[in-house]
């Protein structure tokens, strides 16, 4: 289980570079103790580069009286992960780079973190109208179904589906990163703190109450600048005359 004192995470960070990856080029760590977010449950996130390396693992483990969760990478592969996260509009590796704390520097993470800088000051790739069209036709079925349910265990899951669709719309359409989990919201809030609030209220008083004026609102709300809800003439995959 490794050392049961819990050291400061940089300096449990520095040791555990020690004694796991002396010989790195480089490392940093990111995630919420670098953010000043820490919790009780928090983990240490190290991003380690070795050249030595033919490809890229992730490992977790307990030391130094912390979780570890270690993302390790070559000179090379970690460039795959930024084409990943950029592909899917979640810039996870790059955000960890950009913000992370070096831990040791063989002169190579001031590029690497330049490129991240890159990538997420330049943005998501924009939606086409054609995807735009078919995540209103999914928010639209997620809606209907939402409002015609009468079985409380279907209309959470079905609230929690079009919580996630929703989301994904407005960052999507606004040239916005998107997230998962927490991110989301966090996510939201960079976008816009107002919408936000409002978002949160409306699936809060759902899950609270019941009430579902408040998610259907919003979710007309969001439709509506790209034209609002859409069921017939919606096709997907037809062969053009």
């Amino acid at each position: 289980m490794g050392d049961s004192k819990k050291l400061k995470p940089i300096e449990a960070s520095k040791q555990f570079i020690y004694k796991y990856f002396p010989d790195c080029d480089g490392a940093v760590l990111a995630g919420s103790v670098v953010r000043g977010e820490a919790t009780d449950t928090s983990d240490l996130d190290i991003v380690v580069f070795d050249k030595s390396l033919k490809s890229a693992y992730r490992e977790s483990l307990i030391d130094f009286g912390w979780a570890i969760e270690v993302f390790v990478h070559n000179l090379t592969s970690y460039k795959h992960f930024f084409n990943l996260d950029y592909q899917n509009a979640k810039p996870s590796m790059q955000r960890m780079i950009l913000e992370g704390i070096i831990i040791k520097d063989e002169g190579i993470i001031d590029s690497i973190k330049e490129e991240a800088k890159e990538i997420m000051e330049y943005g998501p790739e924009r939606w086409t109208e054609e995807i735009i069209t078919t995540k209103r036709y999914y928010i639209t079925d997620a809606l209907d179904d939402f409002i015609g349910c009468k079985n409380r265990a279907e209309e959470i899951f079905i609230a929690n589906s079009l919580a996630e669709l929703i989301q994904e719309f407005v960052l999507r359409t606004n040239s916005c990163w998107v997230g998962s989990s927490k991110w989301i919201i966090r996510a939201l809030k960079q976008y816009d703190v107002r919408f936000t609030e409002e978002f949160v209220e409306a699936f809060d008083t759902f899950y609270k109450t019941g009430e579902k004026s408040k998610v259907v609102l919003l979710s007309e709300k969001v439709l509506e600048p790209f034209g609002g809800r859409l069921f017939e003439g919606f096709s997907l995959g037809k062969e053009k005359l």
